[in-house]
């Protein structure tokens, strides 16, 4: 496990704040100019503002901290063992922390547009049946999310150099299909952050059981399918007695999406 500090957690609120604070003002002005978010190129749009997003932040902030952003994902890690489960916690508290500032920012200088939108806050839509169906959605779209972390930026130093993409681009695309369910949280803290503001939460449990189930189910996919499916594989011509699954070249265990080199 790699040791986190004081850098590393003010990395993660920072983070989650310019996450939550673009998200929820994409979606605020989306619904502020009377769009009616469709499952066509609407919510390609805000599912594209996900994707280029999370590839930036995960590049900036992603040697610091690895770019959680997201308590799901911080549960998954800890759950693949590959960050001290103190750690984990203070980790989920800057998210979250990050995710209310970045909520009240929204409101502050959009009072009026975003009265009406919620400021982003996500809700159960009458699309689907209720608050079971709501928890499906956002675990199947954190289940994605989480495995692209844990596969790619967990694997080998030639996997994760694509890591910011890889984990944008599966976002992105979640949010395009689960956006007009349940309006593509995916992720407690961006859920919560505009839910506390407004005090609009739109269906409580869904939201964070679904991404913690999720998060646990991916880690025991990750550990005992695809790290397990890794290390009983035979190595490529040439590489044998070189490590593959879960590490870099040097067999030494990668942590988080963007972890420092």
């Amino acid at each position: 496990m790699q040791d986190r500090g004081l850098a590393a957690y003010i990395a993660e609120l920072l983070g989650t704040f310019f996450l939550v604070f673009f998200i929820t003002s994409a979606v605020t002005l989306f619904v502020a100019t009377g769009n009616q978010a469709q499952f066509g190129s609407d919510f390609a749009v805000i599912g594209l503002v996900h994707a280029f997003l999370l590839f930036g932040l995960i590049q900036i902030f992603g040697g610091v901290s690895g770019g959680h952003f997201n308590p799901a994902v911080t549960v998954a890690v800890a759950a693949a063992r590959r960050i001290d489960p103190l750690d984990a916690v203070i980790y989920i508290l800057a998210q979250l922390s990050g995710a209310v500032l970045g909520a009240l920012l929204t409101k502050g200088l959009l009072v009026d547009e975003g009265r009406a939108g919620h400021y982003g806050a996500a809700s159960i839509s009458s699309l689907i049946g209720g608050n079971f169906q709501g928890f499906l959605v956002e675990g199947i779209g954190t289940l994605v999310l989480v495995l692209a972390v844990l596969a790619v930026a967990l694997g080998t130093r030639e996997s994760q150099d694509w890591a910011p993409l890889a984990i944008g681009t599966t976002l992105g695309f979640a949010v395009m299909v689960t956006g007009p369910l349940t309006g593509g949280a995916l992720n407690p803290a961006r859920w919560f952050g505009p839910a506390l503001v407004d005090n609009h939460w739109g269906g409580t449990w869904p939201y964070i059981a679904g991404p913690l189930v999720a998060a646990i189910i991916g880690a025991a996919i990750f550990l005992f399918v695809i790290e397990a499916g890794k290390a009983g594989a035979s190595p490529p011509p040439g590489q044998s007695g070189k490590r593959t699954g879960g590490s870099g070249r040097s067999g030494q265990p990668s942590t988080t999406p963007g972890q420092s080199r």
